[in-house]
């Protein structure tokens, strides 16, 4: 694929100099790797460093930027923004490399409702009195059972699986390997053994909401676990029975969060985040990677570290351990200044008292 520049610049409404319209691009790569026929941007400072050393044929800039004169500029309020543009101009991936059509080797129960222009792949299953909505694409060796809805306009990838009951909105992509609707992890003792307690509960999962890879949401014990419309969960997330994740929240890769755990709309939470269960992250909050999080956290609030707390207070307890090492050599020669003092007075009492 090629693209001349005068045509990006007219995508992201940049203005070139007058003899670089012609250049065509070929791709899109960082300033450090990119080659004399492909487009790069900057919306970092810290990456300006590569200026002097890029190839590229041009860069994507912000009013603000100082550059040398020998590169090629399209400047733009917005460089992340204007990116982004270009990538979907470049991007040849498609919905329909998933699946076309119907497959005839897809197993669909004679029950299931399957909306108009909907694609299923090989090897998937469609259960008993399931509904697919209009436009939804269904990847190779997905599996969903009886009675879960599936909303209009969907991409399920391969080998997702959707348990029975479960409701999907509009607009919802699953990637490869997503569970929605396992058993949640209810175990009573009784006897000396672990008795299973029955996950009769469901998975609700509103419209816009991304899933990706490998992440697993299990169903309520009773009720539902929520997640509401706009959410987006990185890979090899965690979310336990009973649990409600507001509207348009992000959570990074690893997060593991346990049940009957409430999240309001618009919290970020980083990689490896834990939470314990029946505790409450209102709207707003910011949860940074690997925190343990072990009781609520107010709106707005920033909260970090093991166990979780404000981040201002953990960024100075972790400045506070770096003196830790000086203060224990301290300690040892004041504790050694007192030992040859007490000795000293001792054998000035024993003279004193000979």
């Amino acid at each position: 694929m090629s693209v001349t520049l005068s045509d990006i610049a007219l995508l992201i409404d940049a203005d070139i100099p007058n003899d670089a319209g012609s250049i065509e691009i070929e791709g899109l790569a960082s300033l450090e790797s990119a080659g004399p026929r492909e487009l790069s941007f900057l919306s970092n400072p810290r990456y300006a460093r590569f200026f002097s050393t890029t190839e590229a044929a041009a860069v994507i800039v912000s009013k603000k930027t100082d550059v040398p004169d020998s590169l090629v500029l399209l400047v733009v309020d917005d460089p992340y923004v204007a990116f982004l543009k270009v990538l979907e101009l470049f991007n040849t991936r498609s919905s329909h490399d998933i699946a076309r059509d119907i497959d005839q080797e897809a197993r669909i129960h004679e029950d299931a409702v399957i909306g108009d222009n909907v694609s299923i792949g090989p090897f998937a299953v469609i259960g008993r009195g399931a509904s697919i909505g209009d436009g939804t694409i269904i990847g190779p060796c997905t599996v969903i059972m009886k009675n879960s809805k599936v909303g209009m306009g969907c991409i399920l990838y391969p080998n997702v699986t959707i348990m029975d009951g479960c409701e999907i909105g509009d607009r919802v992509i699953l990637h490869a390997g997503v569970v929605i609707g396992s058993d949640g992890f209810g175990f009573a003792p009784h006897g000396g053994r672990l008795q299973k307690i029955p996950q009769i509960g469901t998975v609700r999962i509103g419209d816009d909401v991304e899933i990706q890879a490998c992440t697993c949401v299990d169903r309520a014990a009773f009720g539902v676990t929520l997640i509401e419309s706009g959410t987006k969960i990185d890979n090899l997330v965690q979310i336990g029975h009973n649990v409600r994740i507001g509207r348009s929240t992000v959570i990074a890769s690893q997060t593991g969060i346990s049940g009957s755990t409430t999240i309001g709309s618009g919290v970020r939470i980083g990689g490896q985040a834990g939470f314990a269960g029946h505790i409450t992250i209102e709207d707003g909050a910011s949860v940074g990677a690997q925190a343990g999080v072990t009781k609520d956290v107010p709106g707005k609030e920033t909260v970090s570290g093991y166990p979780a707390r404000r981040h201002a207070e953990e960024l100075r307890l972790e400045a506070s351990l770096t003196k830790v090492p000086d203060l224990i050599k301290k300690v040892k020669n004041q504790e050694q200044r007192i030992a040859d003092l007490e000795r000293y007075v001792r054998q000035l009492l024993d003279h004193n008292s000979d």
